[in-house]
């Protein structure tokens, strides 16, 4: 009962911060550190303990860290959105997670913090299972259906109904396939 009201709580305060929150979201306590007007949630989703959304460089007014209904993101799973990181509807993300839209630039006379950001949209399709401790990188696209693997880093476009699996992620088989032993 405390936990519902306070992911009620929750609801509230995120919205009234400037989140776009569609109908009720189940949030346990998670950490936005600011542009939560940048930030979208979708009917049912549901953001376990631990996570951070963060939206970094200039509010553009844009909706840049995006999830869709009815998906779940596990424990300890941080989000990093500059531009465009859109999560599908129905995904499952597994604890521990890092799934960004930007790296910095590699300026030999700059330091490492004074780097730009370079930036190129992540989207994960729908009804994607993204197991534990996955990296994804700027600029992926995985698609409808796909499986990534656990400690897996996807560097690389998946298609719809992969699984992938290794560092950097390859797909192994589609959904339907017989494994290969």
């Amino acid at each position: 009962m405390i936990r519902a009201l306070k992911s009620r709580w929750r609801n509230f305060f995120f919205k009234t911060k400037g989140a776009t929150i569609d109908g009720y979201c189940w949030i346990q306590d998670i950490e936005i550190p600011h542009d939560f007007d940048s930030i979208q949630l979708g009917q049912g989703c549901a953001l376990d303990r631990g996570i951070v959304l963060l939206c970094s460089g200039d509010n553009t007014g844009e909706k840049k860290l995006m999830i869709g209904a009815r998906t779940y993101i596990n424990r300890n799973t941080f989000l990093d959105a500059a531009k465009l990181l859109k999560i599908g509807q129905d995904c499952g993300v597994g604890p521990g997670c890092y799934i960004t839209d930007h790296d910095h630039g590699l300026n030999p006379n700059l330091t490492p913090l004074e780097q730009e950001l370079i930036c190129k949209p992540t989207v994960i399709g729908d009804r994607v299972w993204i197991g534990a401790n996955v990296t994804i990188l700027k600029g992926i696209t995985i698609g409808d259906g796909a499986v990534i693997g656990a400690g897996s880093v996807v560097t690389k476009d998946i298609p719809a109904q992969a699984i992938a699996v290794g560092n950097p992620a390859k797909v192994i088989r589609m959904k339907g396939e017989a494994e290969v032993s």
